[in-house]
């Protein structure tokens, strides 16, 4: 398995490539098989960027930003409050993440660990993600156990985010 440190100079130095040569669309930095690790920048719940290039997190769904649901009779940002959770995982530490398929965004699809801890799974077992099931079932077991012990999410009520977000596809 490659490994890739991404610093922000190579970065710069392929976009400006790209540029140049008059494309339209980057590459991604790295391809199925290969390792991208440095410093995370936590765009949501499911999404970090390492020194400009785009990760989601694979086998997971977490509510979008605008997205609220519901605790305790009250309504909160679950997308937010999830984009919060992953970035007290990451805790400003290096993240390494081992890349299994680029999406139809561009951005690379990974597992990503801090050390030993599978961040995507720990999203899901501590209940501020979903098992993303059309795409793995990897972390199936992690969210039953979150939805028994009632933890995150599961302490309310929610829109799975696949259906928050088709709804609002279809509102316009």
């Amino acid at each position: 398995m490659k490994r890739y440190l991404i610093w922000p100079g190579l970065i710069l130095g392929l976009l400006a490539g790209a540029a140049d040569a008059g494309a339209k669309t980057r590459a991604p930095a790295a391809a199925p098989g290969e390792v991208v690790a440095g410093r995370a920048s936590i765009i949501d719940g499911d999404t970090i960027d390492i020194h400009g290039t785009r990760i989601r997190l694979s086998g997971i769904d977490t509510p979008e930003r605008g997205q609220s649901c519901e605790r305790a009779g009250a309504a909160y940002r679950c997308g937010t409050e999830a984009s919060r959770v992953l970035d007290g995982l990451v805790a400003d530490q290096p993240v390494s993440c081992a890349v299994v398929a680029v999406d139809r965004y561009g951005r690379l699809v990974a597992t990503c660990h801090k050390g030993a801890l599978d961040l995507n799974g720990e999203m899901v077992r501590l209940g501020w993600a979903l098992a993303y099931r059309t795409y793995s079932t990897a972390y199936v077991g992690a969210e039953d156990e979150a939805r028994a012990a009632r933890r995150g999410l599961w302490a309310g009520t929610f829109e799975a985010p696949w259906d928050w977000r088709r709804a609002r596809r279809h509102q316009g």
